[in-house]
């Protein structure tokens, strides 16, 4: 059964700072490694290479190559240095653009190494000792499955405030553009007052810039919240799960702990092609990142049948878990396995707490930010609404 003390004995073992390609998260993925062992399986891993460039210098580039283009076009100097310069940025965000849309492939930068890790239950017979997998119609097969990411990562600023700076450059941004347009081509006249108007989204937009450029990555975040309370539900679901009698009856079930998602995903990214026979459509993923004091949702804008009919059961849950539902609608600066996972059409709920982003990526990221009876219940009341959905399926 789910067991509060071994939460928290797991919280206490994996806060530490294990930042993406370092030995550190390669201790990290031992210790995990060595826990499902004891677990009497035998864990698979995935190798993989990854640049820095995405995650760390991209960003960096592009919003200091989207203000001096901004600021050109503002200016509107009458001189041929605009237009070329304007043009070279152009170019260069188009190919920056071109070569993120598969970051996992960059060879540009620091190139590291980090291993994806992953046990997978296949359905027990319930008249035969040998698991056997089962497949439906479509010859895709169904499956619940529970993501973590074994990494952490420390910032100059929290999580918040890279957030926050993000969003603030986003719409500065199309200030300076809406205001360009009304004073280069529809209030022409008027454009001294604009001009002054401007200065003032400039000025917001070249803070925020700034901002951008100074944080910096480290190892100092000890990732307690992000995400050794993911690592710890998921090792607890799959302690539960060890006993073939708890399995499923119509969906396998995996566990994965993916390396680098800090560093733009890398490990999901990876991983996916590990999925290819996964119906997506039928299968419901849960990803853990993140879990202090509060339980948020992230069920995405459309929910499938089986994603409704499982997020409806945690919104009536009997275990007096009060869930708390994602107010954002646009998701700036904060990327997850989850969203990922999403936006490659699987169908599922992220599992965070968005009132822990004042900790994370910080060295204030500790063991005593987490409820470790909240972590418990939630992972109760995972298991036995989907012994209800698998009833009913």
């Amino acid at each position: 059964m789910i067991d509060e003390k071994r939460i928290r004995e797991n919280l206490k073992s994996f806060a530490f700072p294990r930042l993406s390609g370092t030995d550190d998260e390669r201790k990290a993925f031992n210790l995990a490694f060595k826990k499902l062992e004891q677990l009497k399986f035998k864990p698979l891993s995935q190798e993989f290479v990854f640049s820095t460039f995405y995650a760390r210098i991209y960003p960096k580039i592009a919003v200091l190559s989207g203000f001096a283009l901004l600021l050109m076009l503002f200016l509107n100097f009458n001189t041929i240095i605009i237009p070329i310069s304007s043009i070279l940025i152009l170019l260069l965000l188009g190919f920056l653009f071109t070569i993120t849309r598969k970051p996992e492939r960059i060879k540009i930068g620091k190139k590291l190494n980090s291993a994806n890790l992953y046990v997978k239950l296949n359905l027990m017979s319930k008249n035969e000792e040998s698991e056997i997998n089962i497949i439906n119609d479509s010859n895709r097969e169904k499956g619940v499955l529970f993501f973590c990411h074994l990494d952490s990562k420390g910032q100059r600023f929290s999580i918040l405030v890279r957030i926050r700076a993000i969003r603030v450059w986003v719409f500065s941004s199309l200030t300076i553009i809406i205001i360009t347009v009304c004073k280069n081509y529809i209030f022409v006249s008027y454009s001294l007052l604009f001009y002054i108007i401007g200065a003032f989204p400039i000025a917001i937009n070249l803070i925020s810039t700034i901002f951008i450029l100074l944080n910096a990555t480290n190892n100092k975040s000890k990732g307690a919240i992000d995400n050794a309370s993911g690592i710890a539900c998921v090792l607890e679901l799959l302690n539960y799960y060890s006993n073939p009698e708890f399995r499923l009856n119509h969906f396998n079930l995996w566990f994965v702990f993916t390396g680098a998602e800090e560093c733009g995903t890398m490990g999901i990214r990876n991983f996916c092609y590990k999925l290819e026979r996964i119906n997506k459509r039928e299968s419901i993923i849960f990803n853990f990142d993140a879990i202090a004091n509060n339980i948020y949702l992230f069920p995405g804008k459309k929910m499938s049948g089986n994603v409704k009919s499982i997020y409806n059961t945690f919104l009536n849950n009997n275990k007096g878990l009060e869930i708390k539902r994602n107010p954002k609608k646009i998701y700036f600066g904060s990327h997850s396995d989850g969203y990922y996972l999403k936006n490659n059409k699987f169908e599922g709920i992220g599992i965070g707490d968005m009132e822990s982003y004042k900790y994370i990526h910080s060295i204030r990221d500790t063991v005593d930010k987490i409820d470790s009876s909240l972590l418990k219940n939630l992972c109760e009341m995972i298991i036995d609404n989907l012994i209800v959905f698998d009833n009913q399926t």
